[in-house]
């Protein structure tokens, strides 16, 4: 089996990052017209700053509003635009889900894609991956798109404007990196792109973790005050570059299919990606046997960020035990990637994964 490693072409960061789009873009032979799929924090944070910067390089541009969801239909919605606007390149800026769609048009297109993310609320912007989700907000499939975002520029300006749950939110998908990290190196299973993991992906989602054990509490008191620090210039980092390097190019475990599970439960649905993730590596480390002082060292951290440590945490108080099976048999489906861990798991161990995580996190 080969060895794959995969990234986006050019990764751009800092302070005022997009006053500088119009030359990064210009600088890669990206000419225009560019069709921008943005939220609504993306369009009040930084419309002028399009507006000066592609004007300035003299790039044509259109904006289409995300309607939210990464679901097919939205999906649909943004190719009309494109083929409307007659658009070259295909833009996302915003959370996760609004990048997500604009990689699945670039793709599907055979479009450039652009990837400006306004938080740090997901490991989305740098990988060649969309998660689509059904109208309802359920999990239906990852959709492995040919190419990496051409360029990826955050604006840490806008990113310390966000709310500070989606930064933590953030740091929840960046810690599943190492540990889904770690079981799929162990096992010599095969990343993302199809291809065995290099030293460097590993190292890189190690890194990922130490970084969010000592810059958490910083750069979550940076976004409290809406102010850029070099902690949460690393945090930033840690959730988008290295985090998204790290699972691309050495895999997912149980982890994200625990997310997956989740989503089958509409009291979940409220909650943001990272936030399920999080309690995902809770059961995740329960179902490998993990050592406790390594759990409490999870559940210390998301103690101190906020992240959930429990099922009521994430809505569900009172879950029964058709709901909790639901939730097992979704995660366990054919094709998930928890049977990335190195031993068979069926639903029933999940189950129990499940409940004996809630316990710990309850304590």
């Amino acid at each position: 089996m080969l060895s794959v490693f995969s990234s986006p072409g050019h990764y751009v960061q800092g302070r005022d990052a997009t006053a500088a789009l119009g030359e990064e873009l210009r600088r890669l032979g990206i000419e225009g017209p560019v069709l921008i799929v943005a939220g609504n924090s993306a369009r009040r944070l930084l419309a002028a700053t399009w507006e000066r910067s592609l004007g300035e390089a003299k790039i044509e541009y259109s904006v289409h509003r995300s309607g939210g969801e990464c679901s097919r239909a939205e999906i649909g919605r943004i190719t009309e635009a494109v083929r409307a606007s007659g658009s070259a390149a295909v833009l996302g800026a915003g959370g996760g889900k609004v990048i997500d769609s604009a990689r699945a048009v670039a793709d599907d297109l055979e479009l450039p894609m652009i990837s400006c993310p306004t938080t740090a609320s997901s490991d989305a912007p740098c990988s060649a991956l969309s998660v689509i989700y059904t109208e309802a907000g359920e999990f239906e499939a990852y959709q492995l798109v040919r190419r990496n975002p051409a360029l990826v520029l955050v604006d840490t300006s806008a990113v310390a404007q966000a709310p500070a749950r989606l930064l933590i939110a953030g740091m929840g998908d960046a810690l599943a990196t190492w540990f889904e990290a770690r079981t799929c190196l162990t096992g010599h299973v095969r990343n993302m792109r199809g291809g065995a993991s290099t030293r460097s992906a590993g190292a890189l989602a190690e890194l990922c973790y130490r970084t969010l054990l000592a810059d958490g509490l910083q750069a979550l008191a940076a976004v409290h005050t809406h102010t850029v620090t070099p902690a949460l210039e690393r945090i930033v980092e840690a959730n988008t570059l290295l985090s998204g390097l790290g699972f691309e190019s050495s895999g997912l475990a149980a982890a994200h299919a625990v997310h997956n599970g989740l989503t089958a439960a509409p009291q979940t649905h409220p909650y943001l990606h990272g936030e399920k993730v999080a309690f995902g590596v809770l059961t995740q480390l329960v179902l490998e046997g993990a050592p406790g002082e390594e759990i409490d060292t999870v559940l210390d951290f998301c103690d101190r960020v906020g992240l959930p440590t429990s099922l009521a945490d994430l809505g569900l108080a009172d879950a029964d035990p058709e709901t909790l099976s639901a939730i097992a048999t979704r995660a366990t489906a054919p094709g998930e990637t928890i049977h990335n861990e190195p031993f068979s798991v069926d639903a029933e161990m999940v189950h129990d994964a499940l409940r004996a995580a809630d316990a710990l996190g309850g304590r």
